[in-house]
C-alpha cells in the first residue's frame, strides 16, 4: 500500500516555527538561523507555497544577518561565514529581492576567501576550515550574481580535482575519503565551471548507487545508516551524472514517505526520529528529483527551483 505524502501538513509546520520563540529550542539553533529559512522557503516553493510566509520579513531579517564586509552570519551579531552567505544570496534570489544589496560588496567578501595560490576557499575570514562546500559555495554564491568571473575558477577546479579519490569519489580536501556530500558539492562545482570531463563517470556512479540499503535509503559511506538527507546528496549528484535510473526509486521514495510525521508534518532522517526543517527541505528535494507527482522540479546543481535556476549565467557566457 502506498504511503501519503501529507503536503498541507508539511506546509503547516514550516509555518509554524517562526511561532516558537518562547521556546529554549529556539534560542539554541540561533547559529542555524539563516539555513532554516533558505531549507523552509524552498521546501515551501517546492510544495507551490513559497508566499506562505512573509516575504518582507524574510528580507528584512536576511539583511539585518549581513556584515560591513559583505559576508552574513546566521543571525544577526553573529560572524559571517560563506555558507550563511550563500543561504542568504539563495534566499534573496528565491524572492527576487538581490536589488536590495550591494552585490560587489558580496563578490568581494567572497573573492577574499579564496587562496590565489591552491585554488581552495575558506569559510570565512579568520579561520584556517577549507573544503569542497566553500570552493561551490563560492562558485554558486558569484554565478548568481552574475560575478563569477571575478573568482580564480581554474585554480578552484585545480583544488577540486585534488580532492577525487581512487573511487572516483571526492573528500573533504585532499587525501580525504569520498563522502556523499563531499561528491555533491565538488560534482557541483565542477558542473557550474563546466569541467566535468574531470570526473570519472561510471566509477562514481557505481560507488554512488551503492549507497543505497536493502531499506531504500541512501546514505553517506559504507556501512552507515541510511538517512533522509542523503536522498539528495546522492541523487543530485547521480542526477548531474545523468544515472538517476541507477538506484530503485520506488523504495526510496518509500522511505523518504516513511519518516514524515503523519500528525504534524514535517520529515525526518529516518522513520520514527524527530522531525526538522533540514530533512523536510531535503527529503522534498530528493522527492523532487524523481519527479514525484506536484512537487515543483528543482535543479539537482543549485539547489533552487528549474524555474529560477535557468536564469543563473552559465560559466561560458561570461
Amino acid at each position: 500500500m502506498a504511503v501519503e505524502f501529507f503536503q498541507d501538513k508539511h506546509i503547516q509546520y514550516i509555518k509554524s516555527l517562526d511561532t516558537k520563540q518562547d521556546e529554549l529550542e529556539y534560542w539554541l539553533s540561533e547559529h542555524l538561523r539563516l539555513g532554516g529559512v533558505y531549507w523552509g522557503v524552498s521546501a515551501l516553493y517546492l510544495m507551490h507555497a513559497k508566499d506562505e510566509l512573509p516575504r518582507d520579513e524574510m528580507i528584512k531579517f536576511v539583511k539585518s544577518c549581513q556584515h560591513s564586509n559583505g559576508g552574513f552570519g546566521p543571525h544577526p551579531g553573529h560572524d559571517p561565514h560563506l555558507l550563511y552567505t550563500l543561504y542568504a544570496i539563495q534566499v534573496l534570489f528565491i524572492q527576487d529581492a538581490l536589488s536590495e544589496i550591494d552585490k560587489d560588496l558580496v563578490t568581494k567578501y567572497v573573492v577574499s576567501l579564496q587562496d590565489q595560490e591552491t585554488g581552495a576557499v575558506r569559510g570565512d575570514l579568520t579561520g584556517d576550515e577549507i573544503d569542497t562546500r566553500f570552493v561551490y559555495s563560492a562558485l554558486l554564491v558569484l554565478a548568481i550574481l552574475g560575478t563569477l568571473d571575478q573568482l580564480k575558477i581554474d585554480k578552484a577546479v585545480e583544488f577540486i580535482d585534488r580532492c577525487k579519490n581512487y573511487d572516483g569519489g571526492y573528500g573533504l580536501v585532499p587525501g580525504a575519503e569520498s563522502h556523499s556530500g563531499q561528491i555533491f558539492t565538488a560534482l557541483a562545482a565542477l558542473s557550474i565551471a563546466e569541467r566535468l570531463d574531470l570526473v570519472d563517470r561510471d566509477l562514481l556512479s557505481w560507488w554512488l548507487c551503492e549507497r543505497q540499503t536493502p531499506s531504500g535509503g541512501l546514505n553517506g559511506r559504507p556501512e552507515k545508516l541510511p538517512d533522509v538527507c542523503y536522498s539528495w546528496w546522492v541523487l543530485s549528484s547521480l542526477s548531474i551524472l545523468g544515472r538517476l535510473d541507477w538506484i530503485d526509486k520506488s523504495k526510496l521514495q518509500e522511505f523518504i514517505l516513511q519518516a514524515q510525521d503523519d500528525e504534524q508534518g514535517g520529515i525526518a532522517d529516518r522513520k520514527g526520529d524527530m522531525v526538522d526543517v533540514f530533512h523536510t527541505f531535503f527529503g522534498l528535494a530528493g522527492l523532487s528529483l524523481m519527479g514525484y507527482e506536484n512537487l515543483e522540479p528543482i535543479n539537482p546543481v543549485y539547489a533552487l527551483p528549474e524555474r529560477l535556476a535557468t536564469k543563473i549565467k552559465k560559466c561560458s557566457e561570461y
